[in-house]
């Protein structure tokens, strides 16, 4: 047995060959279909007509029926045969890994829509392909500054260009502080996403949480000149959900604020009931800061995102919203961001 694998044909072949079995079946429907078409007419105009008539009825009946098959198979393989081997060709690309291919739109009421659902399955596949690739680069790019920190300030001390004070101490521990917080999200959010995030629902006030909130930021707001507010609508509402993991979104959200809005701007925190059959409560956490652009409005729950292209601020690890969209949709959810460029952003969260 040869070791070498037998070669494959050419994606156009490959395309077509899978409709070479039909051939052999409209061949032999085609000859049926024109005797039976000629004896048919020899047996309704046999008696009326003479037999030279006779018999060029039967010998020009095949040819002009022969015309009108001719056509329809035309007909159909442009409305059919076509779309079908488009798609067949685009399916096999995709099983070799590209993901660069699209089927031409067809003119085909039957596969249009089909034509249309699958290059759009295949833009979704090509953005998380790119995601998955990036991802390694983002992570690298983020453990690379706190690692070069860590290890200068230690080269720097163990060569005596550094004396081990103080400062340099917790100038190294707060960048392993800071990698601890990139591993500790990067773990929540792929637990997140593969649903399996240990979840602890409790039932709570909704006012309380919303008073640990406002209690617990409300420093650090009236230290930056931002006026932080909260309007809970239902002092009386309950729900049932994990205290912590909703604390975590919301803190992420008011910090995000925070980090956004200028002096003098307001952040409020509202809550409202809502009569839905699988939501109760929506809490909309809004500032006056400067809004995110429309063009980035799509991308700001990827991982990494970040509004400052530069990614020159460090405090924050650009995983925020990736894990507040997660853990807001474990608890069967949802999470909404309306904005304006120097107008403000709305989050509005369902639950």
């Amino acid at each position: 047995m040869s070791d070498h694998p037998t070669p494959r044909p050419p994606k156009r072949f490959r395309g077509r060959r899978r409709f070479f079995p039909f051939f052999p079946l409209f061949f032999f429907v085609t000859l049926f279909f024109i005797g039976g078409t000629a004896a048919l007419f020899y047996l309704l105009f046999s008696q009326h007509m003479h037999a030279r008539n006779i018999w060029m009825l039967v010998c020009g009946a095949p040819f002009i029926v022969v015309i009108i098959i001719i056509i329809t198979i035309f007909n159909l393989w442009i409305r059919f045969g076509k779309p079908l081997e488009n798609l067949f060709s685009a399916i096999d690309s995709v099983s070799e890994g590209n993901l660069g291919v699209r089927v031409p739109e067809s003119k085909s009421d039957m596969f249009s829509e089909l034509i249309t659902r699958f290059n759009k399955m295949i833009d979704e596949l090509e953005r998380a392909d790119k995601q998955r690739r990036n991802l390694t680069a983002d992570i690298a790019h983020e453990l690379r500054t706190p690692l070069h920190i860590i290890q200068g300030n230690l080269e720097g001390i163990i060569d005596g260009v550094y004396k081990p004070t103080e400062e340099h101490i917790n100038n190294t521990l707060d960048e392993t502080k800071l990698l601890t917080r990139l591993i500790n999200d990067l773990q929540t959010l792929s637990l997140a996403e593969s649903h399996q995030l240990p979840l602890h629902p409790t039932r709570f006030l909704l006012a309380d949480l919303i008073h640990d909130l406002t209690s617990s930021f409300y420093s650090q707001a009236k230290s930056l000149g931002i006026n932080l507010e909260s309007n809970i609508k239902d002092s009386s509402l309950e729900i049932n959900a994990d205290y912590d993991r909703l604390n975590q979104v919301l803190s992420n959200l008011i910090s995000n604020a925070l980090r956004h809005t200028p002096e003098g701007g307001k952040i409020l925190i509202e809550t409202e009931t809502i009569t839905s059959q699988e939501r109760s409560v929506r809490i909309l956490v809004k500032d006056s800061g400067e809004g995110i652009a429309s063009e980035d409005l799509p991308f700001i729950f990827d991982r990494f995102w970040r509004g400052d292209k530069s990614r020159s601020g460090r405090i924050n690890s650009g995983l925020g919203l990736a894990i507040a969209k997660q853990l807001i949709e474990a608890h069967h959810g949802t999470i909404q961001v309306e904005s304006e460029v120097g107008k403000g952003t709305t989050f509005v969260i369902e639950i």
